[in-house]
């Protein structure tokens, strides 16, 4: 963490940041940014491949579930990992289960699970409420990148790391597996397992993220600059770095504009603003290139 600060701090001795980047907490934020950006860019493709992008939504909602049964149990109510982290999980691995085992349309059953997560988590967010000061639950759902710390970019590096130590090793497995998982079966690939690995990361970035883009638009960050990507790309490989690019670039924007007053709005949103932004130009690109 502290090499991934200096980083950012010898960018602004250098003159490539604002004087604003003298302060801990705004390098902080730059920090996450970079880990966030090309790690849900990356992830961003099969999540729109697989068509799993109601379900890191509904992941996204049972943050707040997770967020007010830690601090039911009694964690610091800027810090509540261990229930947030532990409901998420379940969560996932649940509806994944249920999914695997019954005939009901997956966006129908995850539906059921979105709502039960906004519906418990509602509930018992009322209760919390009288109890912690209301700024962090709206922390929770719109994001606020000027209050990570040292813990939750550690947190990310480590998911980050594990992130890349998965795709390097079994990408083009686990793309074979979502795109055919017949043909997947028939080369050794255990799609199964493939499955609920890619779930659990899902999971883990997305839950990760809660704190930066808020429980509410984190699913909007993986699937906006994939789409867009896909929308222009002619290629896999363009398909990926796209997305990374464009995921990366957003969450830059999205956290130095409002940070120099030219966006006056929560970091989450101005991310997703900025990534959905992006989207409305590469519909202008692609109609252009279908023009020629």
């Amino acid at each position: 963490m502290e090499i991934l600060r200096q980083g950012v701090f010898a960018l602004y001795q250098d003159g490539w940041l604002p004087e604003m980047f003298q302060y801990a907490f705004l390098t902080n934020a730059l920090v996450a940014a970079l880990l966030i950006g090309p790690l849900l860019g990356a992830l961003g493709p099969l999540v729109v491949v697989k068509r799993l992008a109601f379900f890191s939504e509904a992941v996204g909602h049972g943050a707040l579930t997770g967020v007010a049964i830690g601090i039911l149990l009694g964690e610091p109510a800027t810090q509540p990992l261990v229930g947030l982290f532990c409901f998420c999980i379940i969560f996932a691995l649940l509806l994944h289960w249920v999914k695997s085992r019954t005939q009901v349309p997956y966006d129908a059953l995850v539906g059921v699970f979105l709502s039960f997560a906004i519906a418990l988590g509602a509930a018992l967010l009322l209760y919390v409420a009288k109890r912690v000061n209301v700024h962090i639950l709206e922390n929770v759902l719109f994001g606020s990148i000027l209050t990570v710390k040292d813990i939750d970019i550690l947190i990310l590096a480590i998911i980050t790391v594990l992130a890349l130590v998965l795709l390097a090793r079994g990408a083009n497995r686990a793309l074979l597996a979502s795109l055919s998982p017949e043909l997947a079966r028939t080369r050794g690939i255990k799609v199964r397992l493939y499955d609920y690995l890619f779930i659990m990361l899902i999971t883990l970035v997305t839950v990760a993220s809660v704190k930066v883009v808020g429980a509410i638009l984190v699913g909007a960050l993986l699937l906006i600059p994939a789409t867009t990507a896909r929308m222009i790309s002619r290629n896999g490989r363009q398909f990926f770095w796209l997305s990374v690019l464009f995921s990366t670039l957003s969450c830059l924007f999205g956290i130095l504009l409002p940070m120099a007053g030219t966006l006056p709005i929560p970091s989450g949103a101005a991310i997703v603003i900025i990534a959905s932004a992006g989207f409305v130009l590469a519909l202008g690109v692609r109609r252009w290139r279908k023009m020629e």
